[in-house]
């Protein structure tokens, strides 16, 4: 069987983007079994509450739901567990002192297939606070405005 080239993008993590401003992105691979690839491959994961912490110089997914595959009987594995992800140790002590000295946080942002392995991007988050959230959805509303406008004005 050939390789799978490209990207498939599995799952998004929207609400990263609207509780957090992301200012760094970083790949890494995940641990899995082989009924949690499956499961994936289905496209049944739920990013979202989920973190990622840094603890004795390894970095970990926490609070990823993976629901078990349905025919995977007594191979699947508890949907709510920890998962390892694999990083350089130097990326992971980088974004370790990132964490700890500026207050950032790690967030999961997207899983996707790269050539048929599975990866995540995380992100270095800053907290938004109410009146920021309520900034970026002015400006989301105002674009949108401006779109429409502009679509009947070319219209007529």
């Amino acid at each position: 069987m050939p390789k799978q080239q490209g990207i498939k993008i599995i799952a998004e993590n929207r609400k990263a983007y609207h509780d957090y401003f992301i200012d760094e992105r970083y790949e890494c691979g995940i641990v899995l079994s082989g009924t949690e690839v499956k499961s994936l491959r289905a496209g049944k994961i739920n990013l979202r509450d989920s973190y990622v912490m840094v603890k004795n110089g390894e970095i970990f997914l926490i609070g990823v739901n993976i629901s078990p595959y349905d025919h995977g009987n007594r191979f699947n594995l508890d949907p709510m567990r920890t998962r390892k992800l694999l990083m350089h140790k130097k990326e992971i002590i980088r974004l370790f002192s990132k964490v700890k000295l500026d207050g950032l946080t790690l967030v999961p942002t997207k899983c996707y297939f790269k050539d048929g392995r599975v990866k995540f991007e995380i992100g270095l988050a800053r907290g938004k606070k109410n009146y920021d959230k309520r900034d970026t959805e002015a400006l989301k509303q105002a674009k949108r405005d401006i779109d429409r406008a502009i679509k009947s004005r070319n219209r007529g």
